[in-house]
């Protein structure tokens, strides 16, 4: 009946430490609705980029963002596309990536990564319309 004891306090233990550690892990974020940036994104690389976006244009998250529907919500709705801006923002991100490629792929780091040389504050330069300046 002992060895039976030491098992089932054995197997409890075990069981305890697999959910303690389970519940310590950062829980995997699905973002939705990414068409240019990888799906795969961490929270902290697509926080860099939207705080990028949001200095070189020098506006705030609503700027492209749409908030959600629910009454009484003060949150943003990130994957609605119903804010044009959003798709705008989208269309630069490709024409960037564009002219970086075919103008500026000597431009590399010791890892040997393409370093942008044009982004959004190249034009942008803390404007949301960089023409009205």
């Amino acid at each position: 009946m002992i060895p039976f004891k030491k098992l089932a306090v054995s197997a409890a233990c075990l069981v305890f430490i697999l959910v303690g550690i389970a519940a310590t892990r950062p829980p995997e974020h699905e973002h939705k609705n990414l068409k240019i940036l990888p799906k795969d994104i961490s929270d902290d690389d697509l926080d860099k980029v939207m705080d990028g976006f949001k200095a070189a244009l020098g506006v705030k998250c609503g700027f492209c963002h749409a908030r959600e529907k629910t009454p009484g919500s003060d949150h943003m709705d990130f994957a609605s596309d119903e804010k044009p801006e959003k798709n705008i923002a989208r269309h630069m991100m490709k024409m960037t990536a564009k002219i970086n490629k075919k103008y500026f792929s000597f431009n590399k780091n010791e890892q040997g990564e393409t370093v942008p040389a044009v982004s959004c504050i190249t034009c942008h330069r803390g404007n949301s319309h960089p023409q009205d300046h």
